[in-house]
């Protein structure tokens, strides 16, 4: 039986899929993103060691509170990285009739990734940024996975809710909204688009793992803006 690490666990969460989520936060992520608010997910080899028959029976306490659509999220760090513990605890899940969805950056696919797609009920997908130069200057890592990402879940038929977090001055525009729209039209079962505002709220802890936070300065976005921003959105 696969072995995950755990970094920490939301119960009763209501922003990280449809309906009522219990929310598994895995270890690990190969991004650096400049806006992460949990950089203590960073490395592979910290949190807690959790077995599928611990996640499945923390997910059992929610069932009541799911109703038709919710279920578990497998968020993080980026939880494409423990793809064996993922397969096995969505298999898991399903024979326990849990449903579960996977949150990830984008950041991360290898030859694992596309089955791990495959087990999953829906895939919350954080487009980070829609060019290449856009995405490696913001997450440190190449925007070929993302695409990798997309093909797989086109194949796979799933459903997909869209992330993209807005950070003033760098794509607070209504040019890079249509531009976002456009590049969304290659997905072929998108059911919401949400536009996350950027906040600054992890910065001091940044400051206590004695790491530099490198949007120091940057104001936190407007509420107003962002609505707008939010009303350009299309879902084809």
């Amino acid at each position: 039986m696969a072995i995950g690490r755990l970094h920490s666990v939301e119960t009763f969460g209501a922003l990280d899929g449809p309906g009522i989520r219990t929310v598994f936060f895995l270890q690990g992520c190969p991004a650096r993103c400049m806006y992460c608010h949990n950089p203590d997910t960073w490395n592979e080899d910290d949190g807690e060691q959790v077995t599928v028959g611990e996640v499945v029976s923390r997910a059992r306490r929610g069932r009541p509170y799911y109703g038709e659509n919710g279920g578990v999220t497998f968020s993080g760090g980026e939880p494409l990285l423990q793809a064996d513990f993922l397969i096995e605890a969505m298999d898991a899940l399903r024979r326990d009739g849990i449903a579960s969805a996977i949150d990830t950056s984008g950041t991360y696919f290898d030859d694992k990734s596309e089955d791990v797609i495959s087990h999953c009920d829906m895939v919350l997908l954080d487009i980070k940024h829609i060019d290449p130069s856009g995405f490696k200057e913001l997450t440190g890592r190449e925007q070929g996975t993302l695409r990798l990402l997309i093909d797989a879940i086109n194949r796979q038929e799933k459903p997909v809710w869209i992330r993209q977090v807005i950070v003033p001055g760098f794509n607070d525009d209504e040019e890079y909204i249509h531009e976002l729209n456009e590049f969304l039209t290659r997905i072929k079962d998108i059911r919401k688009i949400e536009l996350l505002g950027y906040h600054n709220m992890a910065e001091p802890k940044y400051d206590r793992l004695g790491i530099k936070y490198r949007l120091k300065g940057v104001k936190p976005m407007n509420s107003e803006s962002l609505e707008k921003l939010s009303d350009l959105t299309k879902i084809k």
